[in-house]
């Protein structure tokens, strides 16, 4: 037994993980996964040049199955056990921004074929590429990556996925989905795709009994929004003095602070996210990377804050399309946040999606899926 499965087994003896047949499967396969990428010389090395038969490639694997299966904490556990330099762990939607802003700089040159480049980047900075919920839902991200796939997958790049669907779903219905589909005969042929849908939903389970609407803001809703935070994400009570923080990309080439981040929850304050001047991309940079959002201090809102109420209405529209799961501490129920005046009226749509967002269905639907 190596590290990975040794790890996993020690997290489901202490408690702080259900005995779970199909997560202990996708451990094994990780943990296989491990050993060999940690046996392997990196290829065209000298030890890679001696060998007089080098190792085949070892497989990728590709983790799906629906949401609170495990699927991204068992990313976490191989990503930190596996002992290798040159690893990298990425959000899919963030690895595709970084991508487009590559192949815009490589035309620009004027170089010829864009991709190869790109490929030959990224292959050169990781042997190991964990890529966190993929999904493809427009043309130009089907168009590349099969080439760019291809090309890494070649090259000698191992890659780990997550994602909500099989591959033979991916960019399902889409547009020209005939030039997709080497993509996921790629995927099969290359990484060991394994199925996380056990009967128990472990973020559900979480969430449970948790009050999604605190009001008023204060010492106490802040004190239960912290305990919801910690109780989602397991975060040790020795280190919750020290929460981890992270800069997301944002499109044009910005970041977005992020004063709490863990395991795809994130925790900010009203001022933060509609006080300051911010859009719809900062909103949806956020509404793709985080499964839950927290606010803190959503005051009343009126004529009188007419810009933070507008930027609210965007942010909850990007939650809502997303499927992001919000908790909040404000100074009035949803209904009564923006009592009278002018701009009430387009805030009854706000008001219906935060109200819809506290329902049981909305709950169970898997982030990103809308």
């Amino acid at each position: 037994m190596g590290h990975v499965l040794d790890r996993y087994d020690s997290l489901v003896r202490d408690g702080e993980l259900r005995s779970d047949p199909a997560q202990f499967a996708a451990a094994d396969l990780l943990d296989r996964l491990a050993t060999e990428l940690e046996a392997a010389p990196t290829r065209g090395s000298i030890l890679w040049r001696l060998a007089s038969k080098p190792k085949a490639q070892p497989r990728g694997v590709y983790m799906w199955g629906g949401v609170g299966r495990g699927k991204s904490m068992l990313m976490d556990l191989f990503f930190g056990e596996v002992r290798i330099e040159r690893k990298r762990r990425v959000h899919f939607h963030e690895f595709m921004l970084e991508v487009h802003d590559r192949l815009r700089i490589e035309r620009a040159k004027e170089a010829g074929d864009p991709i190869p480049q790109v490929a030959a980047e990224l292959k050169g900075e990781a042997r190991l590429i964990a890529f966190d919920e993929m999904v493809v839902n427009n043309s130009p991200d089907a168009m590349i990556l099969s080439r760019l796939f291809t090309s890494l997958i070649n090259a000698g790049t191992t890659v780990v996925a997550t994602s909500n669907r099989p591959p033979r779903d991916l960019y399902k219905d889409g547009l020209n989905r005939e030039h997709f589909l080497p993509f996921i005969g790629l995927i099969e042929e290359k990484l060991d795709v394994i199925a996380l849908n056990g009967p128990t939903d472990y973020r559900m389970q979480r969430m449970s009994g948790l009050k999604s609407w605190h009001v008023p803001n204060g010492a106490e809703a802040t004190k239960a929004l912290s305990d919801a935070f910690f109780r989602m994400t397991d975060y040790p009570p020795e280190d919750r003095a020290h929460v981890p923080t992270e800069d997301i990309p944002v499109p044009g080439g910005r970041t977005l602070h992020v004063p709490k981040s863990l395991k795809g929850v994130a925790v900010f304050s009203f001022k933060r996210l509609c006080g300051e001047a911010r859009g719809a991309a900062d909103y949806l940079a956020i509404a793709r990377r985080y499964h839950t959002v927290i606010i803190v201090g959503i005051p009343k809102l009126g004529p009188e804050n007419r810009n933070e109420a507008a930027r609210f209405v965007t942010l909850i529209d990007a939650l809502y399309e997303q499927k992001v799961k919000l908790l909040a501490a404000a100074d009035a129920e949803p209904a009564d946040l923006y009592e009278k005046g002018d701009g009430r009226f387009e805030f009854d749509r706000t008001v219906s999606r935060l109200m819809e967002m506290r329902s049981d269905d909305y709950l169970a639907e898997g982030h990103g899926e809308r």
